[in-house]
């Protein structure tokens, strides 16, 4: 059973935290221009008053003022209201989410867990892991660069969340000024909601704060199987609308590992393993030489799956647990660097599911595409690096375990750590 809602995301032009009681009239004028015809309304991290706080002390009367006024729109229309705003607690400033009721009451806040690069020298990370419950259902909020960390959504939907909502400030690096991207946006949201089997709704900003941190847009609403019902653009501001249904109990995807390998752990040197889908040919060992291969594996060879495994402290998963958030966390945190995974998925989902396992845990994946007939590598920063096709039966790649030992993703933002810190909330 499901229920339908209508949903809206407010992507809106990024300002600076001095432009805020200048911009803070559009800001509202946009949450009740969304609020006329939608249920539940989300608005980007940090809207109020910005993300980029910096170290200057905050006037806390203007952001009240605004939330008060978000208040009057949630009552006055009968809208949940989830809106990015900065928050005080316990001393501190929360990168929060203030959860807003469709009668004006403060439904509960979120704050951010996993903060990223610069916003922990003003923001403390938060402490708790709960949903919120609302009137249009309970809602599992996510700031940010909390989509990274998978158990953090798996574990709001296992306490009840029916939709998952983020309000966030997705950046971009500018590489390519023709296509802003961003991993959370072009990849994770969709996983998120596929693996959780529940709904995803992201407000992002576009523009820049500061004119040096860059927004790529692209807010979305995506269903519980992980489709895109609608995407905003990169450039410009504007509100997606949608009606999305709602489970009534979500079944998530969960098969929680029952026992570590009993070999995780090798230290070795860089070395290069051989894939392929098809049964690997007689001389095999002849021709790793001329790849300078150690290792060579096919999704049914069981016997070199488990010299693999045995070698390097490899691990062969299949489908559940893949599809699980936190399938493979204990693996990762007892030191397994590479995950082989053969799969039955539809072969573009076998791809996403391997390139966000391996960025979001920091290792490497091999998967075997029995839909595709196709075998590929994937690094740890979510990159296909080697794969087989048509005649190119036989691919290779390098693997480095170092790599698998850089857990910061970002300056001062690292997944090993986060990945603890949600295991002790959970």
């Amino acid at each position: 059973m499901s229920r339908s809602i209508r949903v809206a995301a407010v992507q809106l032009e990024a300002h600076d935290r001095a432009d805020f009681a200048r911009r803070v009239d559009a800001i509202v004028t946009a949450v009740c221009d969304a609020a006329a015809d939608a249920d539940l309304v989300v608005l980007p991290e940090g809207s109020l008053p910005a993300y980029v706080l910096g170290s200057a002390p905050l006037d806390w009367a203007p952001v009240d003022a605004a939330v008060e006024r978000l208040r009057e729109i949630a009552r006055t229309t009968s809208t949940v209201i989830v809106a990015g705003a900065a928050a005080r607690a316990d001393g501190t400033v929360r990168n929060s989410a203030i959860v807003v009721d469709s009668d004006g009451s403060i439904a509960g806040r979120a704050d951010k867990l996993f903060l990223w690069h610069f916003d922990r020298r003003w923001f403390a990370r938060g402490q708790r892991l709960a949903p919120i419950r609302t009137s249009v259902g309970t809602l599992g909020i996510l700031i940010c660069a909390d989509g990274r960390i998978p158990t953090i959504a798996s574990t709001l939907v296992d306490r009840g969340a029916v939709a998952l909502v983020m309000p966030t400030a997705w950046v971009t690096s500018g590489r390519d000024p023709t296509a802003l991207d961003n991993v959370q946006a072009d990849l994770l949201a969709r996983v998120r909601a596929y693996e959780n089997r529940v709904p995803f709704i992201a407000a992002n900003k576009c523009g820049s704060e500061l004119g040096m941190v860059a927004y790529c847009g692209k807010s979305q609403i995506v269903d519980a199987h992980g489709e895109i019902v609608a995407i905003a653009g990169e450039r410009r501001a504007e509100t997606l609308r949608a009606r999305i249904d709602l489970p009534e109990h979500p079944q998530p995807h969960r098969a929680p590992l029952r026992r570590l390998p009993a070999n995780t752990r090798r230290d070795c040197e860089p070395l290069r393993i051989a894939i392929s889908f098809a049964p690997l040919p007689p001389d095999i060992d002849e021709r790793l030489e001329v790849l300078d291969a150690r290792y060579a594996v096919a999704p049914d060879d069981e016997p070199r799956l488990s010299t693999l495994a045995q070698g390097i402290g490899a691990f062969v998963a299949g489908d559940e647990v893949v599809l699980d958030p936190a399938g493979l966390v204990p693996l990762r945190q007892a030191g397994v660097a590479l995950v082989a995974w053969a799969s039955d998925l539809e072969p573009t989902w076998v791809e996403r599911f391997a390139r966000a396992r391996a960025l979001e845990l920091r290792l490497y994946v091999i998967a075997f595409d029995r839909r595709a007939k196709r075998a590929f590598a994937v690094d740890p920063d979510g990159s296909v690096i080697a794969g087989t096709f048509g005649g190119f039966a036989i691919a290779s790649f390098s693997f480095d375990r170092r790599k698998t030992t850089e857990t910061s993703v970002a300056p001062g933002s690292d997944v090993a750590r986060a990945l603890e810190r949600v295991e002790a909330l959970r």
